[in-house]
Order: C-alpha cells, then sequence, then structure tokens
C-alpha cells in the first residue's frame, strides 16, 4: 500500500489531537508516514505507533526552533523526497492552524502540486484522495482531488475522530539540508500563554461562546462557568471581542478561529453571517437568545428564547448537578 505523509504537531514531544486525527484519515487512503521535527520528535513515536503510524521520519535542529516556518518546510520536503525514492505517496496531509497551512503552501510550490484546505473529511477515490470541504461561509459542502501532483492537504481539528491502530512505529533519522531562505526570519523572545486550563479552542470537543448579549466583559463570567462545568473551551464573538470583552484570541469567526467541535453553544449571539463562518460546521449546535428572530436560530439543532442571564446559569447548575 502506498505511503501517506502526515505532518506531526507536538510540544516537545506531546503530540497534539488533531495530529491523531491525521492518521485516522490517512489510514482510508494508504499506510501513514508521520514527520516529527524539533525538540522531542522521537518521543512523539509510541503515541503515534499506537493510532496507526508505520513509520516516524524524525529530526531535531536548532532551526526549528530559532526560525520561522521554512526550516520546517525543508524538512517536510526532505520527507517527502525520501519517500519519493520509492514511489509517490498518496498525499501529504497537515493539521489546518495558521502554521500549517503556510507549510503545507510552501510545500505544493516546491514539489509542484494542488493544495486543499480546510478539509473535513478525506476519502479514497479512483483518481486520488478526495477532500470535503465546507465553502462560502459553510453554505455549502464541496468534494474537491488535487489533479496535479501529490495532493496536500490541510485538515481542519475534529474533523475525525481518534482511533487506536497498532503499528510498527518505526523510527528513522531524517536528513535534512537547510535552505539559504530558512534563516531569513529569527525568533527572537517568546511570552509563554498564560494557561486557563481549558481545551485549546480549535481542538475542544465541546465550544460555549458568548456574544454581545452577555453586555459586558464583567459579566462573561457566566459564558466561563458554564464552559467550566462542561470541560468546555470559551469562545466570544466579533462584537464581543471589538468591545474589548474577550480576548482576540477567543474570537471565533471568519477573522477569528474556525471551529467544529461536537457541541457548540452559542449565547447572546445573533448569528451574523461573520461568526457563522467560523463555528457553522459544529455538529450540535444550540443557541440561548432573547431575539426570537435573531438569525443564529436558523442554524441551530436547539434553540432557546430567553435572557442567557436567566437561562446559562441554570444550565450550568444542572449540569453540576448531574456530574455531582
Amino acid at each position: 500500500m502506498a505511503e501517506v505523509l502526515v505532518y506531526v504537531d507536538h510540544v516537545d514531544g506531546a503530540v497534539r489531537k488533531p495530529t491523531l486525527e491525521l492518521l485516522t484519515l490517512a489510514r482510508r487512503i494508504g499506510e501513514p508516514v508521520a514527520v516529527a521535527l524539533g525538540n522531542g520528535a522521537e518521543a512523539t513515536a509510541a503515541v503515534l505507533a499506537e493510532h496507526g503510524a508505520v513509520k516516524v521520519l524524525a529530526a531535531d535542529a536548532a532551526e526549528f526552533a530559532d526560525y520561522l516556518v521554512v526550516p520546517k518546510v525543508d524538512a517536510l520536503q526532505a520527507a517527502y523526497d525520501a519517500v519519493s525514492a520509492g514511489g509517490s505517496p498518496v498525499a501529504v496531509l497537515v493539521p489546518s492552524s495558521a502554521e500549517g497551512k503556510e507549510i503545507a503552501a510552501r510545500l505544493a510550490v516546491r514539489i509542484g502540486s494542488g493544495i486543499i484546505t480546510d478539509a473535513v473529511d478525506i476519502e479514497a477515490g479512483d483518481e486520488g484522495p478526495v477532500a470535503t470541504q465546507a465553502v462560502f461561509a459553510a453554505s455549502y459542502t464541496t468534494k474537491s482531488r488535487v489533479s496535479k501532483g501529490t495532493p496536500v492537504i490541510t485538515v481542519k481539528p475534529n474533523a475525525a475522530p481518534v482511533e487506536a491502530a497498532p503499528a510498527a512505529g518505526t523510527v528513522e533519522t531524517l536528513a535534512v539540508s537547510f535552505g539559504e531562505k530558512s534563516t531569513g526570519t529569527k525568533v527572537v523572545s517568546r511570552t509563554p500563554r498564560e494557561s486557563t486550563g481549558r481545551p485549546e479552542l480549535t481542538e475542544a470537543a465541546i465550544v460555549v461562546s458568548g456574544g454581545r448579549g452577555v453586555n459586558g466583559a464583567e459579566n462573561f463570567h457566566v459564558i466561563e462557568e458554564l464552559a467550566d462545568s462542561l470541560g468546555a473551551a470559551v469562545g466570544a464573538s466579533r462584537a464581543a471581542v471589538d468591545a474589548g470583552w474577550y480576548p482576540h484570541s477567543n474570537q471565533v469567526g471568519q477573522t477569528g478561529k474556525s471551529v467544529s467541535p461536537q457541541l457548540y453553544i452559542a449565547s447572546g449571539i445573533s448569528g451574523a453571517i461573520q461568526h457563522r463562518a467560523g463555528m457553522q460546521t459544529s455538529k450540535t449546535i444550540v443557541a440561548i437568545n432573547k431575539d426570537a428572530e435573531a438569525p443564529i436560530f436558523d442554524l441551530v439543532d436547539y434553540g432557546v428564547v430567553g435572557d442567557l442571564f436567566a437561562v446559562v446559569p441554570q444550565l450550568t447548575e444542572e449540569v453540576k448537578a448531574r456530574k455531582g
């Protein structure tokens, strides 16, 4: 069976959930070969093997941490060249983060291939992998395939289940030659993000978001308390972020982050197209809004017409009671 390259998103050897989802998708179309770069690359092997990686190509060098993006593109191209020696890979799969999409785009240009971004599903096709995308603010679903070269596909988090499928996971050292442009942009400082203890927004299975109806930063604790009771991430609409009520890093929407959780709860959010574009592919959507005519109700699976300051605290207490 032909091989599928999977770019590994990890932090010092701790593999992030979107990579494990990619391995599930990769097994549908070929044999997953994981590409792990940077500090802790070899430490990822056990988890990757448990989830289907037949081989792990690992490389560590100062360039991966000291410079932006290009060294990782050099390494992924080296992995592509190594695998191509025995026949071109079926596809290259990359997590659909901001960095992941830039890596994927640069690789596609280098190897002369087509690219598909923000896929929500991948299946085998007679003429190569077929990717499903939600397009035009998630108003339509399309199926596409790359017609030239090896498909480079970025996949949104929560697009597939994480499934154990033990494989060999043989670790091989990846030889990487860095080009002149790899040192063009240097990282001069890093500031750790303050941890909230909540899941990463784009990876969370449940997201609770607040909008204009929260009516102030001092009221966002109502949204946070419901999120914490559910073990969820906290999101915010553009209106709430623009008003300074919540950080931009938590914005859900066309100019923020796209999420696709199992459950999305929108409180005090009208449902403007900008917001819908970032959450419309959620599996189950619940809205709480006192305006019965709010556009969000055209989209939801369940809707509650009511004051969020009355409804959300009751919901939080009910969740706590059932869990307790």
